[in-house]
């Protein structure tokens, strides 16, 4: 498993992303489970200041192999942009379902074709949104075995993620993230 990144000020970043993001109540999550918590994603992809810690912090994740980032429509797509901004890598997007008209592609961006691809999402829980775009990446001919998230809710994410050769790195994991903050 890598490391977490080394970040200035690690608790901090923690403490700002739970401060703008962390919200308490009854909430059912993608997985159709229920959660006392919840991580509102926006939260911190509409703030640019944050979203650019966020990547800068995200950058030492990426694998020294990635050719392309791939953004999983919705979160996923700011996050990877950053992360893009940053390092320069190109990015593509990548939808829930292939558009019927135009294109009609899964994938939009740059050519997929033999490359290794990254994939980036926002929040973790089951990581059943994951395991569906990679296989249609893998489907487009991309190389998959990599992908990034800010928050890891450890909820069994990372483990179904190896299940098909996929390792998670999260910038934080859930109780990493109110430990780093205190909560």
């Amino acid at each position: 498993m890598r490391t977490t990144p080394f970040i200035a000020d690690r608790a901090a970043l923690a403490a700002r992303i739970l401060d703008v993001a962390h919200l308490t109540g009854d909430f059912v999550l993608r997985s159709g489970a229920t959660a006392g918590e919840y991580f509102d994603k926006y939260q911190f992809e509409s703030r640019p200041d944050l979203l650019r810690e966020i990547a800068r912090a995200m950058v030492p994740l990426i694998p020294a192999e990635t050719e392309v980032l791939a953004g999983l429509e919705l979160g996923g797509v700011p996050v990877a942009t950053a992360l893009s901004l940053q390092t320069s890598l190109p990015v593509t997007f990548v939808r829930k379902q292939a558009k019927t008209y135009g294109t009609c592609r899964i994938a939009e961006g740059v050519d997929l074709d033999g490359r290794r691809v990254t994939v980036v999402e926002d929040v973790v829980t089951s990581g059943g949104q994951i395991l569906l775009s990679v296989q249609d990446l893998r489907d487009a001919g991309a190389h998959v075995e990599e992908a990034l998230c800010v928050i890891d809710r450890e909820a069994g994410g990372a483990e179904a993620l190896t299940e098909i050769s996929v390792q998670l790195s999260p910038l934080f994991r859930a109780d990493e993230l109110r430990a780093a903050a205190g909560v």
